[in-house]
């Protein structure tokens, strides 16, 4: 039997068994290098390759700016504005929530960072006007799909460093799935909202009550702009939109709010340091891992068994969302990149599928493996956050899973839907 294979079977064991996941990839990798004498500076070198990457460094800092955007007050400000704006729409405060998540994913660029920061405020505001706890958990977990498929996205980015693929190209082909994923949710909330009566704002804005509230979050609302502006225009790349993004953040939190001081950038620099060490564990015992499966011929293996299923792109892209579903529902984005993207997207390109719509399609499965049971992440944050158990979060999901997999569907079989953007880009 090959021994790529036993390497992946003692993964699923500890992992299965409880083992935390950079453990579980560490342990039979490790193992395997003892037993088969290969030179400890050959896996040295191997791991630190995998770690000098550039646009990794964005990681790091689109992390920093996340917690730099809740310690100034940039989300709440954000909240507000979408409530004045879409807040009389049949939902109120749900719609809200989905449309806040988009202009906060401008920003922050992850799932997690989504929930944990504006999530807070939008579960609260929700509960305050009476929507019931599992609703508005539910609500912000669907929407915080968002966040990781508009640019800047870090799991997008850190396909780009497993794949070679352009960054910038698969950053901007984000941009037109997450406003369907939006469109289809906002559906979603209005017509439960009428189902079930949930209350929504008295009066539509006025021009001066926009105003009030769209000045206070004008700097927030024209980072995305900039950043994607940036990298459209050549100005700058993924990474050092990552930064520019920080320098932004710094200006608006410091000079625009006057909210940020020298304690929150601190708590901020900490909590992102915390946040990066276990990425970047993750991705140096993946590295590992994957060159162990390579030597092995696992690669090979695969390619040969996706040629047995047939060559037809869309049958491959059907196997491609059931394999990142399954796995985003157990480990996360970053694992899942890191361990099956070099594997699997090889043969897939080869028979006919564009690298760039192969990558929102992958990214796309893995967030809606976030909201799915059993090991959904972002539900069992919420259930953290709110108190409520997690089989109760999961019921409270269900009418909110139609509209991801129209989306989903739609995005699989509708590659322009992705490509659009980038063809206009080429």
């Amino acid at each position: 039997m090959n021994e790529g294979f036993l390497v992946i079977a003692g993964f699923f064991a500890l992992f299965i068994a409880g083992m935390p996941v950079a453990f579980a990839i560490l342990v039979p990798s490790v193992i395997y290098i003892g037993l088969g004498g290969i030179p400890m500076a050959m896996v040295a070198q191997r791991v630190l390759y995998a770690l000098d990457s550039f646009p990794l460094v964005a990681v790091p800092v689109f992390i920093f700016v996340g917690n730099l955007m809740n310690a100034a007050g940039i989300t709440e400000r954000l909240f507000r504005f979408a409530d004045v704006l879409v807040g009389r729409l049949w939902g109120g405060l749900a719609q809200v929530n989905v449309f806040a998540s988009l202009i906060f994913s401008g920003v922050s660029g992850a799932a997690l960072a989504d929930v944990g920061g504006l999530g807070r405020v939008e579960i609260k505001a929700m509960s305050d006007k009476g929507f019931p706890l599992p609703f508005s958990a539910s609500v912000t977990a669907a929407s915080a799909i968002i966040g990781p498929i508009f640019p800047p996205s870090i799991p997008i980015i850190i396909y780009a460093s497993v794949t070679s693929v352009s960054a910038v190209q698969l950053l901007v082909a984000g941009i037109v799935p997450a406003l369907l994923a939006v469109v289809l949710l906002m559906i979603t909330v209005a017509i439960l909202s009428l189902r079930r009566s949930y209350p929504r704002a008295p009066h539509w804005p006025t021009p001066r009550s926009l105003w009030r509230a769209f000045w206070p979050a004008a700097p927030a609302l024209l980072a995305p702009i900039i950043l994607v502006g940036g990298m459209l225009s050549g100005h700058f790349t993924p990474t050092e939109t990552s930064a520019v993004a920080v320098v932004y953040v710094l200006l608006v939190g410091t000079v625009f709010y006057r909210s940020m001081g020298p304690r929150f950038v601190w708590k901020a620099a900490v909590e992102t340091v915390r946040s990066t060490a276990a990425i970047l564990f993750i991705v140096a015992a993946a590295a590992m891992f994957g060159w162990i499966l390579t030597v092995e011929g696992v690669p090979r293996d695969v390619a040969a068994a996706f040629a047995a299923i047939g060559t037809d792109p869309w049958v491959l892209l059907l196997v491609v969302n059931v394999i990142f579903l399954v796995a985003g529902m157990f480990v996360d984005s970053t694992t899942a990149t890191l361990l099956l993207v070099p594997i699997i997207a090889p043969p897939v390109v080869a028979a006919g599928v564009d690298p760039v719509h192969l990558g929102i399609v992958i990214i796309f499965n893995l967030m809606f493996g976030t909201v799915t049971p059993p090991f959904g992440l972002s539900l069992f944050l919420l259930s953290n956050m709110t108190g409520l158990s997690f089989s109760r979060l999961a019921m409270a999901m269900v009418p909110f899973y139609p509209a991801l997999v129209a989306a989903l569907a739609l995005l699989t079989f509708v590659p322009e839907l992705s490509l659009w953007i980038p063809s206009m880009l080429r």
